[in-house]
């Protein structure tokens, strides 16, 4: 009985074929970078204040001073959301009173802006919050939009897994890019701010499914050593680099139309990949479509210039799974016993947490002292190296020390900012940027720590639910970010907070470094206070932990 990577092993790990699958996959990822987070400039919110009619019969004097002035990062800037009333303004202009000097302008009746605001051009020509005013009482839909993407990615995490297994995770994949790509598109005439919205859910949902495909399409074309490099540096980086583009487009198009039409079509360039990239043949020998994946191993051999075998695929040799009886698994086993119920809390927990801070300081960008579009461009470039040093962490050192390390450097950095005076923005900025280093490595590397706490008959549904709470944790976030329009330094002390709570909830997992993965859910390593030894006195203890470490490894600090 031959299993599918004994009998494609003639193909080696990294020939021609591999590193076209492994460069076209990693780059059909770029999209998503830039579409993911383009919310920060579409609905960016300029400078604003209220407008005063021209037919408000007001001196230039009453008129320059119609706006009160509200303190704002510790100084004093003219109101965006209140004026005071014209009418009165209007009979002391009449009356030949001057403002400040004859009248005390604080003791003035005030008015929200009834015709209306006008908005500063310096940053941004138009977004959707100039096009549809969401600011002062509508300034609760800007979030709400980001939060109705990430609503769409949480819908697009449920269906695309069952689509990719039933379609083929090709068809999928491009079904899902041009999903993506066409209502991004539509999205440009959108004529009210709900029709975006409504579209953003569906951008959403295609930016997940498409994410989704891409990811398990590599994860089974690539050999063992390759799958692991795609899977953290391929997926991962180009993300970022798509991230990167983003700030760039931003600066030469200011206006939010252009912008997004802009974004959404370098997708027309992945239709080319259509008749570059296979279908997986693990798919296919799973639907019994054994000659349509022995035509694409012989297609990958002539590309990696390799002489294949007669005789590829033995429907009688190949190890069919599916065909042998086996027992089936629901998401109440994710809380069977004590210790996979705790291990879940915890993952749950944890994804949300670092979901929350991620995102939470990708959104929060425009909110930093500086240039906008700097602040982004960095925001994107500092995860490259957090990729970089996850990756060297998880193939080097124990899983939960790396976690817990990189989850206290993200949260005490961003604790500190508001011990930062103002005058040194550039050192508040650095610890915003080393903040997001800690928590994008730990995102990192949370997928690979939680595949290896559950065994393999609830891996999936394990990890599946951990990826849900983390969806959960983006929906969420843009309130984090909206809450520093009350406080400038709330979002980063609860972001900072939990970030530490999670590092220290981390030292109580088990280590799963150097340890062979769990199948059943009796073999797996046991939660920090929840392991059950024989009882034995303590002496017996200390020499068995002496003689045995690598077991006792797992639940020792």
């Amino acid at each position: 009985m031959r299993d599918y990577d004994a009998a494609t092993a003639f193909l080696g790990e990294w020939g021609r074929f591999q590193r076209l699958v492994f460069f076209l996959l990693s780059a059909s990822i770029i999209p998503n970078g830039f579409n993911g987070l383009s919310i920060v400039f579409l609905a960016g919110t300029p400078e604003h204040r209220c407008v005063v009619p021209g037919g408000a019969n007001l001196s230039d004097e009453w008129r320059n001073a119609s706006i009160p002035l509200e303190l704002r990062g510790g100084q004093e800037a003219p109101s965006g959301c209140r004026r005071y009333r014209l009418a009165a303004l209007a009979n002391f202009s009449a009356l030949g009173l001057r403002p400040g000097s004859d009248v005390e302008l604080e003791a003035l009746e005030q008015e929200p802006c009834l015709d209306g605001w006008e908005y500063s051009r310096d940053v941004y020509h138009s977004t959707i919050v100039t096009e549809w005013n969401l600011v002062c009482a509508n300034d609760w839909k800007g979030p709400l939009s980001t939060s109705l993407f990430f609503v769409g990615v949480l819908l697009g995490s449920f269906i695309s897994g069952q689509l990719s297994d039933k379609f083929g995770r090709k068809n999928v994949l491009f079904a899902t890019l041009a999903m993506q790509t066409g209502f991004s598109f539509i999205q440009v005439f959108s004529t009210s701010w709900e029709m975006f919205s409504v579209l953003f859910v569906l951008v959403g949902m295609g930016q997940i499914s498409n994410y989704v495909a891409a990811f398990v399409l590599g994860t089974e074309i690539l050999g063992k050593s390759i799958r692991v490099l795609f899977c953290t540096l391929g997926v991962c980086v180009f993300y970022a680099f798509g991230y990167m583009l983003l700030p760039l487009f931003a600066f030469f198009i200011r206006d939010w139309r252009m912008l997004l039409l802009a974004l959404s079509l370098p997708g027309l360039l992945c239709i080319p990949l259509w008749w570059v990239i296979p279908e997986s043949p693990r798919w296919l020998i799973s639907q019994g479509r054994f000659q349509e994946a022995e035509d694409i191993i012989r297609k990958a051999a002539k590309t990696n210039g390799i002489t294949a075998p007669d005789v590829i695929l033995d429907p009688s040799e190949l190890q069919d799974v599916n065909s042998q009886k086996q027992q089936t698994y629901t998401i109440l086993d994710l809380m069977k016993t004590r210790n996979i119920l705790t291990i879940t809390i915890m993952s749950v927990l944890l994804w949300m947490i670092i979901s929350v801070g991620y995102f939470g300081l990708s959104l929060d960008t425009p909110n930093l002292h500086g240039d906008v579009y700097v602040n982004c461009f960095l925001s994107a470039v500092i995860e490259v190296p957090a990729y970089v040093i996850s990756w060297l962490l998880l193939r080097n050192l124990p899983r939960r020390y790396s976690m817990a390390a990189a989850l206290f450097l993200g949260g005490c950095v961003l604790l500190f900012i508001q011990l930062v005076p103002s005058h040194i923005r550039v050192l508040s900025i650095l610890l915003v940027m080393l903040g997001k280093f800690g928590i994008t490595s730990a995102f990192s590397m949370v997928y690979v720590y939680t595949a290896e706490l559950y065994p393999t008959v609830v891996r999936n549904m394990g990890v599946g639910a951990s990826s849900m709470a983390s969806r959960l944790g983006s929906i969420l976030s843009p309130y984090f970010v909206y809450l520093g329009a009350y406080d400038r330094f709330l979002p980063y002390i609860l972001m900072g907070s939990l970030t530490v709570l999670s590092g220290i909830l981390t030292l109580f997992l088990p280590e799963s470094y150097g340890m062979p993965l769990p199948d059943t859910i009796d073999q797996m390593l046991r939660v920090k206070g929840l392991e059950y030894r024989p009882p034995s006195s303590s002496t017996r203890d200390s020499k068995e932990e002496e003689e045995n470490p690598e077991i006792f490894k797992s639940t020792a600090f």
